[in-house]
């Protein structure tokens, strides 16, 4: 999730654990253990971009990395706050409970969550609902400004982590069973429409939980197309992507390109700009690919030229919208 989300939401959870008196330390506490996994941000200072790609959600979001930090951050915060009747193991409860909280979340998003590191390399990706879902952030968003406003011991506070903690988990709840109502039509239309595959993929497409971006393929190419929760018809418009591997072979041995294919878990393609070889991750989508289904890839890597590949994940994910490109996005999301 967005950096916003893991900071209002482990306020409301500190809230929740510490209530009346603690209440707004407890959040602050919160909401720093919370984003304690996101301290990998600090390795693209030294990494090179394809190295970060692994490190960022790799090691600080295992769960012994979890179990390694949760008792350091109780012990610091159980001397900077004597004198005081909290026992230890509530302190290591409550930031054990914030950093797996924080791993949880994250596993929904599409990136890929090393939760076993260092012992397997294997990525959690459950793809239920968008890195930055205003639905799910909001609610958060709104306990934690009315719980700074309100003093220590106010009986409304309560109430207020409640509505801060409750309702982006039942609307995750909701976004599963989407996801799983997705899964099931696209199983489907694969079917129908005689379309081959060996691995698949759903995730919904930015902001929303009710439209959502779908891949499926081989290892030699991949059907790219949306689907709404809202469609009718039991169709989707795939556009092809032929893999290329062969592209890929002048660099094959380049430990760039094996970080990337082990990034992509092989939903991948290559592709000739001109003479810019360019590799692309399906995962994250397509710029207005519901508009242009022949749409680049937000995340392509230029192998030829690593210099210029700064940033990789969300590139060009809103250059060219417009009014237009809104009102289209909504009525796409509004089904066919």
């Amino acid at each position: 999730m967005d950096s916003f989300t893991h900071i209002a939401l482990g306020a409301c959870v500190g809230e929740a654990f510490f209530g009346r008196g603690f209440g707004k330390k407890a959040m602050l506490w919160g909401a720093l253990a919370h984003s304690a996994p996101d301290i990998d941000f600090l390795g693209a200072f030294w990494l090179s971009t394809d190295e970060n790609l692994l490190a960022h959600r790799g090691f600080t979001h295992s769960i012994l990395f979890a179990l390694l930090v949760s008792p350091v951050l109780a012990l610091v915060a159980e001397k900077i706050h004597r004198p005081h009747n909290i026992r230890f193991s509530k302190w290591l409860i409550f930031f054990l409970t914030e950093v797996l909280l924080h791993l949880l979340l994250d596993g929904f998003n599409n990136y890929g969550v090393g939760w076993f590191e260092p012992f397997s390399h294997y990525r959690i990706s459950f793809n239920a609902i968008y890195v930055a879902d205003p639905l799910f952030s909001i609610w958060a968003g709104i306990a934690i400004v009315m719980l700074f406003s309100l003093h220590s011991y106010h009986p409304r506070r309560r109430f207020w982590w409640r509505f801060g903690v409750f309702i982006p988990f039942l609307y995750l709840g909701w976004c599963t069973v989407n996801k799983i109502k997705i899964n099931s039509d696209v199983k489907d239309i694969l079917q129908q429409q005689h379309i081959a595959y060996t691995r698949y993929f759903t995730t919904p497409a930015p902001f929303t939980n009710l439209l959502w971006y779908v891949v499926a393929g081989n290892d030699t190419g991949y059907h790219v197309g949306f689907r709404s929760v809202l469609d009718n018809k039991k169709q989707i418009d795939f556009s092809y992507f032929p893999r290329n591997d062969s592209l890929l072979k002048p660099v094959a041995d380049h430990e760039q390109l094996q970080h990337l294919i082990r990034f992509s878990q092989q939903f991948y393609t290559a592709e000739l700009w001109g003479d810019t070889l360019v590799f692309n991750d399906l995962r994250f989508g397509q710029m207005m690919g519901w508009q242009n289904p022949q749409g680049k890839f937000v995340f392509h890597y230029i192998l030829n030229h690593p210099e210029d590949n700064t940033l990789v994940v969300q590139r060009g994910r809103f250059s060219g919208w417009n009014r237009g490109v809104l009102k289209g996005y909504m009525r796409r999301i509004g089904g066919e």
